[in-house]
């Protein structure tokens, strides 16, 4: 009982980051790790999914009911993030992400050196493209980090937001509302692949996805409320976390 009050409350904590600006999987898979030392890798990334699917489409739905929308480019750029999901999965079957965990603390660091330069970026709504262009710019985004989420992971959301700002012209709260839908895909991919394989503690998962739509509720509430400004300022933080998090991960056996 007590440790599944614990990863309650982390499911909890977790959607009311990811709601916000994506980033939940920084509390809660280190939870499930930390609580299941002897579990398959799998399993917990499993049950992490079967989790966090309910709380980001609770967000898609909340932010859809606020904010205007381009469903025409984000239901394409949806599927085109579910499809890169599946081909990452298969990919990390053949080929291990050695590299990438390695530069990606440097990537993460180029994205939050860019926004803190630029400090108007994402704070006005000016979408740059309109139409087919605009749908095939977001289903590339949607490809691409859709492939390093299944093959990979960490900071999916927070790329998604980044990319609608940077490649787009979105604010952070369109580009965060944006990216729930995309990462709900990705994330119904990743389950569905983890659900054949049998490695989901579907008991679990149930009762941190009930605590995962909760924080779901609470963090979209306050990014409506807020505005681009904070959802900007909870990016920075969340991508600095991420920075420290993957270093850590990708240096520590190396130091």
């Amino acid at each position: 009982m007590f440790d599944t009050a614990i990863l309650t409350l982390a499911s909890l904590f977790a959607g009311f980051v990811d709601a916000i600006v994506g980033g939940g999987g920084l509390v809660l898979v280190p939870a499930l790790f930390g609580v299941y030392p002897g579990a398959a890798p799998a399993t917990l990334f499993g049950t992490n999914k079967g989790a966090a699917v309910w709380g980001t489409g609770w967000a898609t739905l909340q932010y859809a009911r606020r904010v205007q929308l381009p469903w025409d480019a984000l239901l394409p750029a949806a599927a085109a993030a579910l499809a890169g999901s599946f081909v990452g999965a298969w990919t990390v079957t053949v080929i291990a992400p050695t590299g990438l965990r390695r530069a990606l603390p440097f990537v993460l660091l180029a994205v939050l050196i860019y926004t803190l330069a630029r400090k108007d970026l994402g704070r006005a709504h000016a979408p740059c493209h309109r139409g087919r262009a605009q749908a095939a710019v977001a289903s590339a985004i949607g490809a691409v980090i859709g492939f390093y989420d299944g093959f990979f992971g960490p900071g999916t959301g927070s790329f998604f937001v980044f990319l609608f700002v940077r490649l787009l012209g979105f604010d952070f709260l369109h580009a965060s509302a944006s990216a729930k839908l995309l990462n709900t895909a990705t994330n119904i991919a990743a389950l569905v692949l983890f659900s054949f394989k049998g490695h989901v503690w579907w008991h679990l998962a149930a009762v941190m996805a009930a605590a995962n739509v909760i924080g779901s509720l609470l963090g979209t509430r306050l990014a409506l409320q807020h505005g681009a400004g904070f959802v900007r300022g909870v990016f920075v933080c969340v991508v600095t976390a991420l920075i420290v998090k993957t270093a850590w991960d990708g240096y520590s056996g190396v130091i």
